[in-house]
């Protein structure tokens, strides 16, 4: 029997948007088995704990076949090796998105020469959302019912209320 071919999709997805969704199935359709990989994010202040993005992560891509969610800290090379992925898939928006990326992965290749970078585009409509752009238009009332699943526009708009009550109102 071949060896199943596994990939890793890693993100701070906070929150996990329908740019997110979109790279999830098309890699889905292109892997046995597809870990979204849910990073702690040392490096930044999230939104959401790690806790509440792997549960957003896990209701969205719920019902995908191949797919399962797994939260990561460290270094993304050292996590596929503990999975056995032999590709790390990556979504690229715009030359931006891709000129870090492809740095990325020439660093990861250098850490791990036997893991493929696989870059997808997410569908042009969903070219232009990123999650900071979500949270900021979220935060400011806007509607994000075009770029986040429902559930996680009502975990946003709770957060923000939160946020908001907690600051006398």
């Amino acid at each position: 029997m071949a060896t199943p071919r596994i990939a890793v999709y890693s993100g701070t997805f906070d929150p996990f948007t329908l740019g997110h969704d979109d790279v999830v199935r098309r890699a889905a359709g292109l892997f046995d088995r597809l870990i979204i990989a849910v990073a702690v994010a040392h490096h930044k202040k999230t939104l959401f704990t790690l806790e509440q993005r792997v549960a957003q992560v896990k209701a969205a891509t719920e019902g995908i076949a191949g797919v399962s969610v797994q939260p990561f800290d460290g270094l993304m090379m050292d996590f596929c090796a503990a999975q056995k992925a032999s590709a790390v898939v990556r979504g690229i928006r715009n030359l931006t998105d891709f000129d870090y990326e492809a740095q990325m992965a020439a660093m990861n290749r250098k850490l791990r020469p036997q893991v493929e970078t696989v870059f997808l585009l997410p569908d042009a409509p969903l070219q232009c959302i990123s999650s900071t752009l979500v949270r900021e238009i979220s935060k400011l009332g806007g509607d994000v019912a075009q770029m986040v699943s429902p559930a996680v526009a009502a975990a946003l708009a709770a957060a923000h209320q939160a946020a908001h009550a907690g600051k006398g109102g």
